[in-house]
C-alpha cells in the first residue's frame, strides 16, 4: 500500500496524475491526538507507528473498517508531546525511543527508562541525565518480581550462538518464569541518521541492511514509500517480479524457521530436512535474481534483475519439487509424538492481546489475528492474485508452526500464479525527485509481518527523515507474555516460535 503526501499537511493528497489513492498526514492538536489515542487503546484502531523528527510526533493507525492508513502529526514546539503509552501499553517502546532519540518529553510516559539509549551516547536526556562518553555505566534498573521463593536469571545480550545480542531476565520460581523482561538496543545502527542526507539509491541500500533475513521486503517497502511520494508508478513486470522476489524469501525464512523451532525441541531431523529446500530456495534465488537474499534487487522505480525463461522454468521445477516435499515434512512435525509433547500448548499468547498490540505475521494470525498487509491493506500485484492465509486462535508454538506451514502452501500458489501471468515490458523507471519536499508512506507484508515506512524527500532528492517500524516492535513484548507460567528450558523453543529481528527493532 503506498500513499503520497506533499510537505503542506492540510493538503498533502497526490495530485490527478499520481497512480497512488489519495491520502494524507494532517496536523492536529492536542485534544484531537488524544482523541484518536483513545480511540486505539479502545480496540476502534490499530496502532501502525509512532515516531518523531525531533519537531513533531507522528502517529499512524489502521481503521479496521478501512482499507487505508491514517498520519497524524502533533508539532512539540515546547519538545514535549502527550504520552501515547499512558493509554495503550504497545506504545510504551516506541515512545522511549523517541524520548532517546530526540530528547522530547512525554508527559504521562508510564515507564521513564531509556531503552536504546542505555546511557553511553552523552546527550542529553529528559528521562535522565546522561553519563559521559568515558564514564562506562549502566544503571538500568530491572522490574521487580514479587514472591518468594524467587530466582533471577539474566540471560545475554552476548549468547552462545551466533543471534544477535539481547538480554533477557528471568524471575522463576524453580523452573517456572514467573516474569521475563527484555533490554534492546545493543544493535542499534542510526538508520534515520544515516539515511539523513543521503540520496535515494543510497538510502535504499541502509533500507535493505535493517533486517538481513527481510531485505527484499524491506526495500519494497522503501521503494513503494520513494514511489508514493515522488509519484512513480513501476512498469508492471517490475511489479510482479517484486512480488515473486517477496514471495521467494518467505519461503526460505519460513522452512528456516519450522527447521529451527524442531532443533529447538530436539527433534534436528526436521532440521535437516528443512534446510536443504531453504540452502535450495537461496541457490535459486542467486541463481536467478544474482544473490542468495535478493539484496539490493528491489529498487525505487522497479527492480534490477529480470527473470529469465530459463530461470522460470527452473523456479517451476523447484516449487514442483517443494511440493512433494511440504506434505511429508507436515507429517513428521504432526505425527511425532515428542515433538507435539513440546509445542502443544507452550507458549501461549492470549488472542485479546495479539489483538491490543496489533500483532501480525505468523505470530498474530496464531492467535486469531487475520491482518496481512497484503490483502487488508492491498498492494499490487496480490490484488489480483488469489490466496489463502493461515489461521489459527490456538495461539502456541505448535500453532505458529502450522501456519508456517498454511503461509508456506500460499507462498506456492502466489509464485506459480506469477509465473503464469507475468507480464513482458521494462522492469524500471527513473524515480528522480523534482519540485517541492514530498513525503511517501507504505506498509508491506514482510515474513515476520507488516513493514511500514515513511519517509520525507527533499526537492534535491535527497532524504530528509525516515522511520522503518519492523513487525518485532510488537511482538517483542507478546513474547514476555507467552513465556509467563512455562518452564526455563521451554524458552529457547518459545523464542524462535516467535523469531523476532534484534537487527530490525533496534533501528
Amino acid at each position: 500500500m503506498r500513499v503520497s503526501l506533499k510537505k503542506s499537511p492540510e493538503s498533502a493528497g497526490p495530485s490527478p496524475e499520481t497512480p497512488c489513492r489519495p491520502w494524507a498526514r494532517r496536523t492536529v492538536d492536542v485534544h484531537e491526538w488524544n482523541d484518536v489515542v483513545r480511540r486505539i487503546a479502545s480496540g476502534g484502531a490499530d496502532l501502525v507507528s509512532l515516531w518523531s523528527d525531533g519537531d513533531a510526533v507522528f502517529l499512524a493507525c489502521a481503521e479496521p473498517s478501512e482499507k487505508a492508513l491514517r498520519l497524524l502529526s502533533l508539532p512539540c514546539p515546547e519538545g514535549r508531546f502527550p504520552s501515547v503509552a499512558r493509554l495503550h501499553p504497545p506504545a510504551l517502546r516506541l515512545e522511549r525511543t523517541i524520548c532517546d532519540l530526540h530528547g522530547l518529553e512525554s508527559d504521562g510516559l508510564p515507564d521513564r527508562r531509556r531503552w536504546l539509549d542505555h546511557g553511553r551516547w552523552g546527550v542529553r536526556h529528559p528521562l535522565g541525565d546522561a553519563a559521559p562518553l568515558d564514564t562506562p555505566r549502566d544503571d538500568y534498573k530491572f522490574l521487580p518480581a514479587e514472591g518468594a521463593p524467587l530466582h533471577q536469571i539474566p540471560v545475554g545480550p552476548v549468547h552462545a550462538g551466533i543471534i544477535e545480542p539481547g538480554h533477557f531476565r528471568f524471575s522463576a520460581n524453580g523452573e517456572i518464569v514467573v516474569r521475563l523482561e527484555e533490554r534492546f538496543g545493543y544493535v542499534h545502527k542510526g538508520i534515520d541518521a544515516l539515511m539523513r542526507g543521503a540520496a535515494i539509491d543510497a538510502a535504499a541500500k541502509i533500507a535493505a541492511r535493517v533486517s538481513g533475513d527481510s531485505t527484499a521486503t524491506y526495500s519494497l517497502a522503501f521503494a513503494q514509500a520513494v514511489e508514493a511520494a515522488l509519484g512513480v508508478e513501476p512498469p508492471p513486470r517490475a511489479i510482479w517480479l517484486r512480488a515473486l522476489i517477496a514471495e521467494l524469501e518467505r519461503l526460505a525464512n519460513h522452512f528456516g524457521d519450522i527447521g529451527a523451532i524442531c532443533n529447538d525441541a530436539a527433534f534436528s531431523l526436521m532440521l535437516a530436512q528443512c534446510g536443504v529446500i531453504r540452502e535450495r530456495l537461496l541457490r535459486a534465488s542467486a541463481i536467478c535474481f544474482g544473490h542468495r537474499l535478493m539484496m539490493d534487487r528491489i529498487v525505487p522505480g522497479g527492480v534490477t534483475h529480470d527473470l529469465s525463461d530459463e530461470n522460470a522454468a527452473s523456479l517451476r521445477a523447484l516449487l514442483e519439487w517443494i511440493r512433494l516435499m511440504t506434505p511429508r515434512l507436515i507429517r513428521l512435525f504432526g505425527d511425532t509424538t515428542s515433538l507435539q509433547d513440546r509445542t502443544v500448548g507452550t507458549g501461549y499468547l492470549n488472542p485479546e492481546l495479539a489483538r491490543q498490540y496489533a500483532c501480525g505475521g505468523f505470530v498474530g494470525r496464531a492467535s486469531g489475528r487475520a491482518f496481512d498487509a497484503r490483502r487488508a491493506i492491498g498492494y499490487a500485484p496480490y490484488d489480483a492474485l488469489s490466496f489463502e492465509l493461515g489461521a489459527s486462535t490456538d495461539g502456541d508454538v505448535d500453532a505458529r508452526v502450522w501456519v508456517r506451514f498454511d503461509e508456506v502452501r500460499a507462498s506456492m500458489t502466489i509464485i506459480e500464479q506469477i509465473l503464469d501471468r507475468l507480464p513482458h515490458g521494462a522492469i524500471r523507471v527513473d524515480a528522480a525527485a523534482a519540485g517541492a519536499p514530498r513525503e511517501g508512506v507504505a506498509l508491506v507484508e514482510g515474513f515476520r509481518g507488516d513493514i511500514f515506512v515513511w519517509l520525507r524527500i527533499g526537492a534535491d532528492g535527497a532524504i530528509l527523515r525516515a522511520h522503518l517500524r519492523d513487525p518485532s516492535w510488537f511482538q517483542w513484548p507478546l513474547l514476555e507474555a507467552a513465556i509467563k507460567g512455562n518452564i526455563v528450558a521451554d524458552f529457547p523453543l518459545c523464542n524462535k516460535s516467535f523469531n523476532c529481528s534484534y537487527s530490525g527493532h533496534d533501528l
